[in-house]
């Protein structure tokens, strides 16, 4: 199917020509957007050919591999083509709002070019068949990811933030790349199909040791998911997305809605089979999503900066996708609810950021004290802000409502079988993680909608938002400051962000072929009344103008906006990494290579002194005692005879 090797490759050819012509603006921007308008359009193609049917799409393969077999196949079904009009929806909202946002960054072609190279990474895991393909396009996402976080490179703190997330990934990544080999190995195959049919059922002539009952296979699933944390950003991995708000609010945009942190997502819904089979890495995955939504959410509330709360939100719901994919309902329904999240979470969390980064223009910044009050009376664009953060937090009829309920009917119908448990202890998480979200979503609104209150109050506000701009003048950030404020924004970028806010009021009629609509009345009708309730109770503690967050101690909020130390950590790790590094270096050269190093020095003095010794003239001494040891020599052997 041609449609297929093209999803994957427009995208990269479109990276390869935006380089090119990086010295043309206009028509690298044309490229880029061509090309993702063409991998949405395919996308909806694949959709359309693929109903009901699983269609395996040769590449340049297969490699001769001996006893591996590497047939390096991409796939093409439903659950593929509809990732993969998610990808082209936001990839092809990013170009488009990229050309206003950005249209006096000199760098502009590149970051195009780097879009489209990311959306083909992720094109290609999506479209993936094989685990080979599947880990070419993972690492394509974590470099350029590295890239576009660190795009405004003349800013340090830019620069530091691109190279977290790499380490933190990379590092991540080892895991990962560890599960594949295994369940490669235990199956002598890397086709996607094969390694399934082989420890789901073991079939094939491997050893005990790659089977389904044997402890590979749960070393295999367990690494699989330290590369997934990585990835994804989940505990203990996640700090390293909060920082790459750092890259311009575009990239945030699709690192956060349809590529990098929704990989990992995917590619456990296409390994559920073999997690279905495991308790034991459904158990540690269940923790970590169970963990990471609760921890994220609540560090969201506390964040001063709009840009930094949407990044912990993204962390808390990506866990919420991946906690469909602990239960072992078969034969689709935990797959369907995390991918059905995961399309849903695409549409809206895209929409937020493209339309703060639409507001930010306007303010200035994207701290709250830059943006307070900003976002009233702004029409279309203060609406549109408010049916993502309303998706966010799951009202109803958006298509984050029902998404959401997915994942919560699955835990439900999970109580009473053989995860009845681990489901009991993730639909209270859910529950939890319900009120959190509703609680930031609206400190959000409130205070991007009202005016801070009068007073002294007032004027606190007024000059922390003039450090804070100060600050951000300084650091050179990458937002349109006071040189650009108020500049118009394109018919395309606004209609980009009203086509965003479309789909999330009607996205539910898109579920229907990824998930169905499945909604628990008991869990929908308590989750709705969490939210009314959290909305009423935040909206009192905000009477009279005042941050909610206010009612919490400075104290704890301002460790809770600096992620209570953990890049600390991250930093203490770092540098005890470097100091072994260098110890080990030290001994090897000054321990281990001493002897090797002090016998040659001892050879060469011994060398030395017999060259000497047989260039120089002989004394008479020295020649009198050798010819007295040949003679007790010569004696010696005469008187024995």
């Amino acid at each position: 199917m041609a449609t297929v090797q093209l999803t994957v490759l427009l995208p990269a050819i479109a990276a390869l020509l935006g380089l090119l012509l990086r010295g043309t603006r206009a028509l690298a921007g044309l490229v880029g957007t061509a090309a993702a308008l063409a991998v949405l359009a395919l996308g909806v193609v694949q959709f359309w050919l693929t109903a009901g049917t699983s269609v395996s799409v040769p590449t340049f393969g297969p490699l001769a591999t001996g006893e591996l077999a590497m047939p390096l196949d991409l796939l093409a079904d439903r659950t593929s083509a509809v990732i993969a009009v998610a990808v082209g929806i936001v990839g092809l909202a990013v170009q488009v709002f990229s050309i206003w946002y950005l249209r006096d960054d000199p760098r502009y072609a590149v970051f195009s070019a780097t879009v489209s190279l990311f959306v083909g990474g992720m094109l290609l895991v999506v479209q993936s068949s094989d685990l080979v393909l599947t880990l070419v396009g993972w690492e394509v996402m974590g470099w350029c990811s590295y890239l576009l976080i660190g795009h405004t490179n003349a800013r340090e703190s830019a620069r530091r933030a691109a190279y977290k997330a790499l380490l933190v990934t990379r590092v991540a990544d080892i895991g990962f790349v560890l599960g594949l080999v295994i369940l490669a190995a235990g199956a002598r195959s890397t086709d996607l199909t094969a390694v399934i049919s082989h420890w789901g059922g073991f079939t094939g002539q491997a050893t005990a040791l790659f089977t389904s009952t044997s402890p590979a296979l749960t070393a295999a699933l367990v690494l699989l998911l330290i590369g997934v944390a990585g990835k994804s950003g989940l505990v203990p991995f996640h700090d390293w997305l909060p920082d790459a708000m750092e890259g311009p609010t575009p990239a945030s945009a699709l690192i956060h809605a349809a590529t990098m942190v929704a990989a990992g997502t995917y590619v456990v819904a296409r390994l559920h089979p073999l997690y279905a089979i495991d308790d034991t890495s459904r158990t540690v995955l269940g923790v970590l999503a169970a963990v990471t939504m609760l921890w994220a959410g609540a560090l969201a509330f506390a964040q001063s900066d709009v840009k930094r709360l949407l990044a912990y939100s993204t962390l808390s719901q990506v866990a919420i996708m991946i906690s469909a994919l602990v239960f072992s309902i078969q034969p689709r329904q935990a797959p369907d609810a995390a991918l059905g999240h995961l399309f849903s979470h695409a549409i809206f969390k895209s929409l937020l950021f493209l339309a703060i980064g639409w507001l930010s223009v306007l303010g200035g910044g994207t701290a709250f004290v830059a943006l307070r009050g900003r976002a009233r009376g702004r029409g279309a664009l203060e609406w549109s802000i408010g049916i993502g953060l309303a998706a966010l937090a799951g009202v109803p009829p958006l298509v984050g409502f029902f998404s959401k309920e997915g994942v919560l009917a699955v835990a439900e119908d999970s109580l009473g079988g053989r995860d009845g448990g681990l489901a009991l202890f993730l639909l209270v998480a859910l529950l939890l993680t319900i009120v959190l979200t509703a609680a930031y979503c609206t400190r959000a609104w409130l205070l991007l909608t009202t005016e801070q209150a009068g007073g002294l109050a007032a004027a606190e506000s007024a000059e922390g938002q003039a450090e804070s701009l100060e600050e951000a003048a300084l650091a050179g950030d990458d937002l349109p400051t006071s040189a650009h404020e108020g500049r118009p924004i394109t018919v395309g970028a606004a209609v980009t962000v009203f086509a965003l806010a479309v789909l999330t009021v009607f996205g539910a009629l898109l579920l229907v072929p990824i998930e169905g609509i499945r909604v628990g009345v008991v869990v929908a009708a308590l989750s709705v009344l969490l939210v009314a309730g959290v909305f009423v109770g935040i909206r009192a503690l905000a009477d009279g103008g005042r941050d909610p967050l206010e009612r919490v101690p400075a104290r704890l909020t301002a460790r809770a906006e600096n992620g209570f130390g953990v890049d600390a950590v991250y930093v203490a790790v770092g540098r005890a990494v470097v100091a072994t590094a260098r110890l080990v270096v030290r001994l090897d050269r000054d321990v281990v290579d001493a002897y090797p190093r002090g016998l040659v020095v001892l050879t060469r003095a011994g060398g030395r002194a017999g060259e000497r010794a047989h260039r120089g003239a002989p004394s008479t001494g020295l020649l009198a005692v050798v010819a007295g040891v040949v003679a007790v020599a010569v004696a010696g052997v005469t008187v024995w005879r």
